[in-house]
């Protein structure tokens, strides 16, 4: 992103790779950019270790993968310190990783988090790390009711489904996750994937059969609490979203997610975290764009496939924040 500012605006390139220059297109147009028009969401990613390597994992979690490292409570602390002075209160606090639970200063983190009042969102497997962490989080959904959010990824209502992308036996662990957190109190959502190709009702309809059968009670019909996610794929080349696209699909920047949250990320090897414009790019440090939330305020030139595909075409977000009240 820094680099970003320096490049010229005055000509387009002659000649450029899709998705290469941030002010222009391959085809010379103008690369369409997203201000920061308010900050509803901060997402921490506490590090890229996971129990299972998925499938078509978007950031490659696995038991190996530690190129972002675990975010420690000291980590942590100055960006919820920032949130707290900020003249507009920040609506939600997400955690992703890898897998949240495995980070061992995770549940502290989320302890500061929930203490200084934020609504926080955990999305995690719901497999072996979380169960656990079965009495830490009991006990903080007993002090912090809704604002204690934990959705958990179920790629399809279809056991088999789910289990291609993650391994043997995962969705019915995974589904036994959730039936847990139900049960014991905790505000619970879903994350799932249209991997079969079927339209959005058949989805949420399968779903909600599947809970039905279990005996929990999720609104199958809610967007927050059954996000359906838009696929990313390395091998397709979307178009570039260029200033006129706005009006050609009747989107505003303000529908994408870039204009209103942020990431802090720990490089593996870094002394300290820094600030990323988006929770799908972690690597890709032309959106690194700060060391504290208020650097980080720029303006981000959506210079990725994935600006494409998963947030202006795809219309997905990874928050959908809702006040709890």
């Amino acid at each position: 992103m820094q680099q970003a500012a320096s490049a010229s605006t005055s000509q387009p390139p002659g000649a450029a790779e899709k998705f290469a220059d941030p002010v222009w297109t391959a085809k010379g147009e103008r690369r369409a950019s997203v201000p920061l028009t308010r900050l509803d969401t901060v997402w921490f990613n506490t590090g890229t270790l996971c129990n299972i390597a998925c499938e078509h994992c978007y950031i490659e979690s696995s038991p190996k993968n530690d190129r972002l490292a675990w975010l420690s409570v000291a980590d942590a602390v100055p960006f919820l310190d920032e949130m707290v002075r900020l003249p507009r209160p920040v609506s939600l606090v997400g955690f992703t990783g890898g897998e949240p639970f495995m980070n061992p200063d995770f549940v502290a983190i989320l302890e500061e988090t929930l203490a200084r009042g934020f609504e926080t969102l955990t999305l995690t497997n719901a497999l072996k790390p979380m169960e656990h962490r079965k009495a830490d989080i009991a006990r903080l959904a007993a002090v912090h009711g809704a604002r204690l959010r934990i959705r958990v990824s179920l790629d399809d209502f279809r056991e088999g489904v789910h289990d291609r992308e993650r391994g043997g036996d995962a969705f019915a662990h995974a589904l036994g996750g959730v039936e847990w957190l139900w049960n014991a109190g905790v505000r619970v959502e879903i994350a799932a994937r249209s991997l079969q190709g079927d339209d959005e009702h058949i989805i949420r309809r399968g779903f909600a059969a599947l809970f039905a059968d279990r005996g929990i009670v999720l609104d199958c019909d809610d967007r927050q609490v059954l996000v359906l996610l838009p696929e990313m794929r390395p091998d397709v080349s979307p178009p570039e979203i260029t200033t006129a696209c706005w009006g050609i699909l009747r989107k505003t920047p303000d529908d994408v997610m870039c204009s209103n949250a942020r990431m802090i990320v720990k490089r593996k090897g870094a002394a300290r975290p820094s600030v990323v414009a988006c929770t799908l790019l972690p690597y890709d440090e032309r959106f690194e764009i700060g060391a504290t939330l208020d650097e980080a305020s720029r303006a981000v030139p959506l210079v990725h496939p994935w600006c494409a595909t998963f947030c202006v075409l795809g219309g997905g977000s990874c928050g959908s924040a809702r006040a709890s009240g």
